[in-house]
Parts: structure tokens; sequence; C-alpha cells
């Protein structure tokens, strides 16, 4: 994780989605009841609040302190401990987890290490849980992406194109990443359509709690929300409908 997610806390909960509760059904089908829980970057709890409410002891690594102590004070539980660490530094107990779960947050974790330590902290038939959220291409965004990037071009100008978006039916890294090892069985892929529709300022908060965002000044920063919001109202009648589809990838650790 990075710092500007420690930033504000409070704007990163309120823009970013939370996930789909047949997602959680799947998780918690293939889990002993009142599972021990180890989550990777948990952020403000997006994921842990669907964890705490199906009876989870929950184990968080979170290594921004803003974050963790935001957690804390959200989720005030004996079944939730907050570890103000990074994941793979966190001093978590070997073969100890009934599930590692990672809700955006896999892609943070050094890749070199992340499915060794996932399988060392995870009993003999434990499961990994790596869930995604993707942008995809789809005409309900109403053209939205595409007509902004001239902003985007414009305040950004150092950033790499951006790259065509997935399908729906698209298949995460995570599910190759999982193929080429033996620490795991084969994975199973879910996918949860979950697009999502702001306000002007609703979307404008969602903005703020991009990282390329928190890297602007504080004037270049004003100035593109400023823009990105006139842009939104006049252009697109106040809204902006973003595409996403949420993939939960399953691996039961093999060995």
């Amino acid at each position: 994780m990075t710092s500007w997610f420690d930033e504000s806390p409070e704007v990163y909960d309120r823009a970013r989605p939370s996930y789909p509760d047949p997602l959680w059904d799947e998780v918690f089908a293939v889990l002993p009841p009142a599972p021990f829980i180890a989550e990777v970057g948990p952020g403000t709890g997006k994921a842990t609040a669907a964890l705490l409410a199906r009876d989870a002891t929950v184990t968080a690594c979170e290594p921004g302190p803003n974050l963790a102590a935001y957690l804390r004070d959200k989720f005030p539980t004996l079944s939730l401990a907050v570890l103000e660490s990074s994941f793979e530094a966190a001093p978590l107990p070997r073969a100890a987890f009934d599930a590692v779960v990672a809700a955006t947050s896999f892609h943070w974790v050094d890749p070199r290490h992340r499915l060794s330590r996932a399988h060392e902290l995870l009993k003999t038939g434990g499961v990994l849980a790596v869930i995604d959220t993707n942008q995809v291409a789809d005409p309900v965004d109403r053209g939205y992406f595409a007509a902004s990037q001239p902003i985007y071009d414009r305040y950004f100008p150092s950033d790499a194109p951006p790259t065509a978006l997935p399908a729906r039916d698209l298949v995460p890294p995570i599910v190759r990443e999982l193929a080429g090892t033996d620490l795991f069985d084969s994975p199973s892929l879910f996918r949860y359509d979950w697009d999502q529709r702001y306000t002007t300022a609703e979307y404008l908060d969602l903005v703020r709690s991009y990282s390329n965002t928190a890297r602007l000044g504080p004037g270049p920063r004003d100035s593109f929300l400023g823009e990105l919001a006139a842009f939104i109202d006049e252009h697109f009648a106040g809204y902006v409908v973003r595409p996403l589809v949420i993939t939960l990838c399953l691996a039961k650790r093999a060995r």
C-alpha cells in the first residue's frame, strides 16, 4: 500500500464501492463456521464489514496509520484485530487461518512473495480469496471515459496512454498467477456486474481517492477537479456511470 490512501480515510470510505453479497456467499460456502481470516490491506473496511457480519474473526494487515485507526474506530469489536503493517511483514502465526482475503489489494503485495506468504498462513485446505474491482468497456458509460480523456491528458501528460478496457468476461491476472504455482489447487472464478452511478460531487470524491490525483499539487488538483465537474455537468447531465465487474478468485491451499 502507498501513503496517498492514508491521507483522507473519510473520502476514501465515502467514494469507493463495496462488494456484492453473492460474492461473500461464495466465499463463506467454502469456509467453516466462524472462520479465522487474515485480511490484506483492508483500507476503511469495505470488505471487513462483510467478513465480521458473517461471524468471522479477522486479523487485518493495514500499513497506513490513519486507515488503521479509522478501521479500529469503525469496528469496535473483539472479532477484529488491526495490525499496522504490510501483509508481508505482519507478525502472523503460520497455518492459523481458514482464509486469506484480499479485496482490491492483492496487487499491492510483492508479487515475488504473495502466494507463498498466503500459503504459509493458511491451514491445510484453507482458502485464498482474491477480489478485484475491474472497470470494463460498456456503452452504459455513455461515452464519458473516452470524452473526458483530453482533460486527463492535460493534467497528467507523463502518464502512459490508457490501455483498452477489458470486456465483462475478463480473466484477472491472479488466475494465471495461480496456474503457475503448485501451492494452490486450480482456482474458481466468479464475476459480478457491479456498475456504479455517481453524481458529479460523488464522482469527484472518487477521483480524489486516486493516486494520480493525490500526486497533483493543491492548485492543479483544484483546477483539474473543477474542470472535470464542469464537464460532467455540461455534457453528461451531472452524473457518471462507471461500468464495473467484481471478480472473485478462490483457490484452496494444495499442500
